[in-house]
């Protein structure tokens, strides 16, 4: 059983560790990645103790994050010209 229900706009994203967070009673931090969410994953875990929540989200707006970034053009770099 999971240790509470949690929606997603009530976690932090954490650039550092690239993962949404939210504050776990241990003092540690449950974790859970963009691409977790996009394969479906409800499930943040503490990496420090056995405790887990159940992330509310909505699966569609991570699918669609994937989508725009397939279907954005590659950047270009400037090259200098001597």
């Amino acid at each position: 059983m999971s240790y509470d229900d949690v929606e997603i706009e009530d976690m932090e994203w954490n650039e550092e560790i690239q993962a949404y967070t939210y504050p776990c009673p241990c003092g540690d931090l449950f974790q859970i990645t963009k691409e977790d969410l996009r394969l479906g994953e409800e499930i943040a875990n503490c990496p420090s103790c056995s405790l887990y929540i159940t992330v509310i989200y909505n699966m569609e707006d991570f699918q669609n994050d994937t989508k725009k970034k397939n279907n954005q053009p590659k950047s270009s770099q400037a090259v200098a010209v001597a």
